[in-house]
């Protein structure tokens, strides 16, 4: 069954492959059929593939599919090949899983498109890419799938690219990763030069044996495979493209935020986890920026009026508490809460969908009284808030947040002060949730409820509501009397923690601290928010600062964007271009005296072929 491996890869593009070539042909039915189905392929492999792993695990706990030699040249040899362990293997079925009920609510969501079958060949297409960066055996396979997700984004940020606002996002989105992606690049050529190998298990442990901890080489490759990560996880100093990725359809927002694109940062700090060992202060950074982001984009959901984007920056903030757990080197809690995470954000933003398809608004100001008419998505909401915001003992959120703020307590690496940070940002989460809840499905109703959901779409926030609840008891600690199972499958190939003895007393206390802040956000939520009190957005300086992000696209377009466009502007009379224009100018009036003999009379087309005949027949007979 394993050897089945690359057919995980393999249906999606070939179905990519199909729409994008003949989708304009087919009937939405086979479109349908096509584009979720695919990946629902997929997934059944990928639990087959999983389950036979489980049952008999290969040596080592890895699998490495051997496919062909990519390229030749020299001693770089790269190959397509996959690399299949606990870590990929977690990745791969939330991907495909996830992925396939987005697909499947999709179906529906977007019937009435007229680019169904071009947004399929998109969807299916960032499938594959993600799967490639997850399976990939070596940096270079994996930087293909890096760069095909973002060529995917961009493709779906801007899927109705009528609206030019949508087509400005994309192109944000693109440009911004570019800058993380830039470093990623130069990264890959740091360590292929120094390791002299590209093959992620090979480079890993050659930098364990000839870089000395804390060595400027080691640094170096650490910082700048960094910042490709914060560029894709959208952290500071780059978050700014998410929350306008939004101009995409909503299905798109699931799959970027919940199964692809964003997750892959995190996933390529805990697969090339040597290096940040090796680099202890970029991973100290690691935790720091993390630390940051969570705390800023969780103020800034706080202030936001459209539901999509209220969501986007809690993604942001959500993916912060991985980053701290990275930084902290709680690899398998980082990974622990992004599966979690994957289940209620997918349905969020699913849920979300299904709001806005029906009143056709996102303004959560212009909402409310909502949840006797779309039952269905309000309990999605409802669950997924509460896993959100870490429901203690019943939601998956709450087992995967506690764990990574339990280590950011009594972890050897942790302090008070990243304690004290993870409990505020889980007191501003709680918050800002169900203050999205009380705005849009409770007081008074103002709009009116056009649409219902079909099957599709309840099936697929079904199974996202029960896998929101019971998610995250495949990693019960040890304090609630479970097996963190998952923890120690994933840690039979990362380090695992120093076990930390803090004592019966001190474990109840953090419990208690988070099933606190819980109550207080909802409680305080309700006291603001509630349906009794003012619907009224607030409208002083402070909440305008985290509207806009903290103003962080304003200062990027005073000291990156205009700069640039002044330089384009002084620069376009440059000597250099006079040439290359000249060049164009001829090509122009080749083109202008070609249009001319283009008459569209018959007899003047008549003339010139006899003319020519006679020429041709004249320069033979001279030529004898």
């Amino acid at each position: 069954m394993l050897q089945l491996l690359w057919l995980v890869v393999a249906i999606p593009v070939a179905s990519a492959t199909l729409l994008a070539l003949f989708g304009s042909n087919l009937s939405r039915r086979v479109v349908a059929v096509l584009g979720a189905g695919s990946v629902g392929v997929a997934a059944l492999i990928t639990l087959l593939i999983g389950a036979v792993f489980l049952a008999s695990p290969p040596m080592g706990n890895v699998y490495v599919q051997h496919l062909w030699t990519w390229m030749s040249s020299g001693g770089f040899t790269p190959e397509i090949a996959f690399y299949l362990d606990p870590v990929s293997l977690l990745m791969l079925l939330v991907v495909t899983f996830v992925g396939f009920l987005i697909h499947l609510y999709s179906v529906e969501y977007m019937h009435d498109d007229e680019g169904y079958a071009r947004f399929f060949a998109y969807m299916n297409l960032f499938v594959a890419s993600m799967i490639t960066l997850v399976l990939a055996n070596n940096l270079l396979l994996l930087y293909l799938g890096w760069e095909g997700v973002g060529l995917c984004s961009f493709l779906l940020i801007g899927f109705w690219y009528r609206d030019p606002q949508n087509v400005r996002a994309a192109a944000k989105a693109f440009i911004v990763t570019r800058f993380g992606d830039t470093a990623f690049a130069v990264g890959l050529l740091l360590l292929f030069t120094r390791l002299g190998t590209l093959d992620i298990q090979d480079a890993m442990h050659r930098a364990a044996m000839q870089w000395s901890t804390g060595s400027s080489i080691a640094t170096a490759a650490a910082a700048l495979l960094l910042g490709g990560a914060v560029a894709k996880s959208a952290q500071l100093p780059l978050q700014t493209w998410l929350p306008d990725a939004m101009a995409g359809p909503t299905p798109t927002s699931a799959l970027i935020h919940a199964a692809t694109m964003v997750t892959a940062g995190v996933y390529l700090i805990a697969r090339t986890h040597v290096l940040f060992t090796l680099a202890p202060s970029i991973q100290f950074l690691v935790a720091i920026i993390g630390t940051v982001t969570m705390l800023l984009a969780a103020f800034s959901a706080l202030a936001q009026r459209d539901m999509k984007r209220v969501l986007a920056y809690s993604t942001i903030s959500q993916i912060g508490y991985m980053f701290l757990a990275l930084g902290l080197g709680a690899w398998s809690a980082a990974m622990f809460h992004f599966m979690t995470h994957a289940f209620f954000k997918a349905l969020l933003f699913l849920a979300a969908g299904v709001v806005i398809h029906a009143v056709h608004e996102q303004d959560l100001y212009r909402m409310g009284g909502l949840r006797k008419e779309l039952r269905l998505a309000f309990w999605a909401f409802v669950i997924g808030g509460s896993a959100l915001a870490g429901l203690p003992l019943i939601t998956a959120g709450f087992f995967s947040k506690d764990l990574i703020l339990w280590q950011s307590w009594a972890g050897p690496n942790g302090n008070a002060w990243f304690w004290a940070a993870g409990m505020t940002g889980a007191l501003l989460t709680s918050l800002y949730t169900f203050r999205m809840i009380l705005l849009a499905f409770y007081g008074p109703q103002q709009l009116h409820v056009r649409a219902k959901s079909g099957l599709a779409v309840r099936v697929s926030l079904v199974v996202l509501c029960s896998l929101s609840l019971v998610g995250g008891y495949v990693d019960t600690p040890p304090h609630f009397g479970g097996t963190p199972a998952l923890s120690n499958f994933l840690n039979s190939v990362l380090p695992p923690l120093e076990e930390v003895h803090i004592g019966p007393i001190t474990e109840t206390m953090t419990v208690l601290s988070a099933s606190t802040v819980f109550a207080l956000g909802l409680w305080l939520a309700y006291l603001i928010f509630g349906p009794k009190r003012s619907r009224q957005p607030a409208q002083n300086l402070l909440e305008q600062l985290w509207l806009a992000g903290w103003g962080f696209d304003w200062l990027y377009d005073k000291l990156l964007v205009r700069p640039f466009q002044w330089i384009a502007r002084k620069s376009a009379a440059d000597p250099v271009d006079v040439p290359i224009n000249g060049l164009a100018q001829v090509t122009v009036l080749g083109y202008r005296a070609l249009r001319l003999t283009q008459t569209g009379q018959v007899r003047w087309y008549a003339a010139g072929l006899a003319l020519g005949t006679a020429a041709i027949l004249a320069i033979a007979f001279v030529a004898r």
